[in-house]
């Protein structure tokens, strides 16, 4: 490892900064005492089986929390005091501002309240006649309360009864509770019962029952008939319960406002105005939506009953088509002194507001990217809304972008221009399937066709044209997959220099990855997303991706290496992306990540072609390196390739594992600390590509050095760093600093590194991106 005084300089101060945070006694001023925590201790007559739950559900209970200890320290509250002197310095603002915790003193502490919060959670958990106390523990400075709660045994239900009445409700509750979750034998707990309450009126909901609520569903407890801490459990209804809540309500009526304004009246239902489809009237002067097509996504019709569940997956269906900004599902009570077995009826009413139907989109970019080249960019896009007046989209994009490096010498005058134009049309249903298939979000197909190329200086020209079809739908509120059953590429490399093939000539991995020209096959993709959903404090991302190319082509060509004259790929690629998040208050998250992806070439392929291929390194990878410039293994490109500094460094597998704490400055700007490891490896036997190379020194050191072996871990790169983020409503641009730790092309007794403070090169790499890294 390599280091020198300043890097002792700086952990010494660290250290010292961390043990001086211990010594905060002589911050707490006069008359208080700082707040430690508490304990609590349970005395039971007998055996509790869950005591352990039942504890940690008392301990929430305990106010307020004491101020957070690292390591027997506190240095949260250390920053704050530094912070409130009179000239604190721009370190200990700073640090206060990201870390520091106001502190809490033992005067803030109200005993009585938290006996008072303990004895109302044990009833609430069955532990009827419990008793608390408290004894206070000083200690000069500091201060902390121990807990004490005796219970006796608690009360567990015995029988479950519902009281009998004549009312329609009382035969839909009475359906419903064989599937209670209450079992005999079950302890007394106040939050199992607001769950079964719960359970019935949802359940009521989907019966019918529209004007039903929770309220008015009681539970009544009768402990009189034993003497051993048993109770019976009794249901009924509220007294006095309107008669419209207890009754179940029919749909008597649809009518839809396909064009609907927030701002205007409501269309008059006219001959001129009306549609009828299957009893649903949709009313528009003009054809905005044809009423055929926006009938499938109701998932109700007349003569059903009211189903607050089906209303919901209703509104989804319609909101997801794209076309509407604003939809409404509004019920009207037809006969609201309805009171036999017959029930009451609605009117429904569906306000759809459309999106703007043209739109145009222009966005100037200035490209920097870690390898060195910068330039500016535009990119043109124009999307058509419910174009066929059945909801589908038609957009069309257009990119360029003009690059040069910037770095000195004779690589001063590389460019690169790059530039490609799109168009797709979505359409909101499955092609040719039947929506009602369905019922949380209806597939939508997407039928994509573009054209790119990429020009660079003194090298190469490589232009592509791709195609595709496929679907892409949302199972439930977490679930989403993508499915192109046809996805087409097919690329040429033309222009290519006398460097360049000479580049190609010494490296036939690289070389093979370019011939193969057409790419045609199947992709897959399912992702699990629980981190849109902000109440959620550990949500979970996962994704997965298959690629399956070249089979049906070697099918039809009959087990020839080409097609159409043209060399075609044939691969099996898999990867997954695993997301960890961990959310405190203060907008403060801890994310961890873990990728792996591997390409397998197999028929006629040896190597997977250049743009399916992983690579590793740049901003949203391992950001200490350069984009491109990690792997295959431990190879180093630059003490290989004397040619030209051109080299995408790539393999046909990938790991990587990123942790990274974000947390807020001020207003819009956010800071994070981060530390980052991966690399990309070869693997399969490249044994006929290094016959062909026995005399290319690169090949052969790239095909030992770059595969995936027992001790791959040396092989790991690692980096740390930190970062700055402008994060105007989730529009990010992100500025991270970040340093290696661990260098895997260098030799083995020196890849460890200091970051910031080492001796390797590029010791420090700035990367300027949009968007958070994953």
């Amino acid at each position: 490892m390599k280091t020198n005084n300043c890097t002792y300089r700086t952990l010494i101060c660290l250290a010292f900064l961390l043990i001086y945070s211990c010594g905060i006694e002589k911050y707490i001023p006069e008359g208080e005492q700082l707040y430690t925590g508490a304990e609590i201790e349970l005395l039971s007559e007998g055996e509790i089986h869950d005591s352990k739950e039942v504890k940690a559900e008392l301990l929430n209970l305990i106010e307020p929390n004491p101020n957070t200890t690292f390591l027997g320290m506190k240095p949260a509250l250390f920053f704050h005091y530094k912070a409130q002197r009179e000239k604190p310095g721009f370190l200990y603002k700073f640090l206060n501002k990201s870390f520091g915790e106001e502190p809490v003193y033992f005067s803030e502490v109200n005993t009585d309240r938290v006996e008072e919060l303990i004895l109302n959670r044990l009833d609430n958990n069955g532990f009827f006649y419990s008793k608390s106390s408290s004894e206070v523990v000083n200690n000069d400075k500091f201060a902390s309360v121990n807990y004490k709660a005796s219970m006796p045994q608690p009360y567990v239900l015995e029988n479950y009864h519902l009281e009998s009445d004549s009312l329609p409700i009382y035969k839909e509750i009475e359906k419903m509770l064989p599937e209670t979750s209450l079992a005999k034998g079950d302890r007394f707990d106040l939050d199992l019962l607001r769950a079964e309450r719960a359970r019935l009126n949802n359940g009521l909901k989907q019966k019918g029952f529209y004007n039903s609520q929770e309220d008015l569903l009681i539970f009544e407890a009768d402990t009189n008939q034993y003497k051993n801490r048993k109770f019976d459990l009794f249901l009924r209804l509220k007294k006095d319960v309107p008669a419209r809540a207890s009754i179940p309500y029919t749909i008597d009526s649809i009518t839809v406002y396909p064009n609907y304004t927030i701002e205007g009246d409501t269309l008059p239902l006219t001959e001129e105005n009306v549609t009828q489809i299957d009893s649903i009237d949709f009313v528009q002067n003009e054809l905005y939506f044809k009423p055929k097509l926006l009938e499938s996504y109701l998932l109700f019709n007349e003569g059903d009953l009211y189903n607050a569940d089906v209303s919901k997956q209703t509104s989804n269906r319609l909101s997801a088509l794209g076309s509407y900004k604003y939809v409404n599902i509004q019920y009207t009570e037809l006969d609201t002194t309805a009171t036999d077995g017959n029930g009451g009826s609605l009117a429904a009413s569906i306000y759809l507001a459309p999106l703007t139907k043209r739109s145009i989109r222009a966005e100037i970019q200035a490209v920097s990217k870690s390898n060195g080249f910068t330039g500016p960019g535009i990119l043109l896009s124009h999307t058509n809304r419910n174009v066929f007046n059945g909801g589908e989209t038609f957009s069309v994009s257009a990119n360029f972008s003009y690059e040069s490096q910037l770095s000195s010498g004779s690589n001063s005058s590389l460019s690169s221009i790059a530039g490609g134009i799109s168009a797709d049309l979505v359409i909101p249903r499955s092609i040719p399937f039947s929506p009602s298939r369905f019922q949380y979000a209806v597939p939508k197909t997407k039928i994509s066709l573009g054209y790119d190329f990429l020009q660079r200086s003194q090298l190469f020209t490589l232009s592509s044209v791709n195609a595709s079809f496929g679907y892409t739908w949302q199972e439930n509120q977490y679930v989403y997959h993508t499915l192109d059953p046809i996805s087409i590429n097919y690329s040429r490399l033309s222009n290519v220099t006398d460097e360049f093939q000479a580049i190609l000539d010494d490296n036939e991995y690289l070389s093979q990855s370019f011939e193969q020209r057409f790419i045609a096959g199947l992709l897959y993709s399912f992702t699990y997303d629980e981190v849109s959903k902000l109440s959620k404090e550990a949500p979970i991302y996962f994704s997965t991706n298959f690629d399956i190319a070249g089979n049906m082509l070697n099918l039809i060509s009959g087990g020839s290496e080409t097609i159409f004259g043209s060399t075609y790929a044939q691969y099996a690629k898999a990867d997954a992306d695993l997301k960890l998040y961990l959310r405190w208050k203060k907008e403060r998250t801890l994310v961890s990540r873990v990728y792996a992806g591997w390409g397998v070439p197999y028929g006629n392929s040896s190597t997977l072609p250049f743009v399916k291929q992983f690579y590793s390194g740049g901003p949203y990878s391992v950001r200490a390196f350069n984009i491109r410039s990690l792997g295959p293994g431990n190879f180093n490109a630059e003490t290989e390739n004397a040619t030209t500094d051109y080299f995408d460094q790539s393999g046909n597998l990938k790991l990587e594992a990123n942790v990274e704490y974000r947390f807020p400055l001020f207003s819009y700007l956010k800071g994070a600390f981060f530390i980052d490891a991966g690399n990309v490896w070869l693997t399969g036997d490249y044994s006929e590509l290094e016959e062909d190379q026995l005399n290319s020194s690169f090949s052969e050191t790239l095909f030992t050095d770059g595969k995936f072996e027992k001790d791959w871990l040396t092989e790991v790169a690692a980096g740390v760093g930190f970062g700055l983020r402008l994060d105007v409503q989730n529009f990010v641009i992100r500025l991270d600093l970040a340093s290696p730790l661990r260098i895997p092309y260098e030799a083995k007794n020196e890849r460890w590194n200091v970051p910031f403070f080492g001796n390797a090169d590029n010791n420090m790499t700035l990367n300027f991106a949009i968007g958070y890294p994953f």
